[in-house]
């Protein structure tokens, strides 16, 4: 059975001539790339990954400044105390 492929949509991209040029010089050097378009979308993926962690750490730090978000969590931390201290325990003894 073949696997199925990500759908597909060409853009038209123009591109400063060095910056290609240094693409190009990289999949020939290095060969981790099969093309110049592997290595842009690649490149994306990546620059994605990137943001998408940016607005995690962003959402954390929200979270750190948030009172009533700290009152909730040291409520649970109470609520939990004695059972992590028995599993403490536990671990200990085996």
């Amino acid at each position: 059975m073949r696997a199925r492929s990500t759908p597909k949509i060409q853009k038209t991209v123009r591109f400063p001539k060095p910056l290609i040029q240094e693409v190009e010089r990289f999949i020939r050097a290095c060969g981790q790339c099969e093309s110049v378009n592997d290595f842009i979308v690649k490149s994306m993926k990546l620059r994605i990954d990137v943001l998408k962690r940016k607005e995690l750490d962003a959402k954390f730090a929200e979270m750190s400044e948030d009172t009533d978000y700290q009152k909730e969590a040291r409520l649970i931390a109470e609520e939990f105390e004695s059972s992590d201290w028995e599993a403490a325990k536990f671990l200990e003894g085996r």
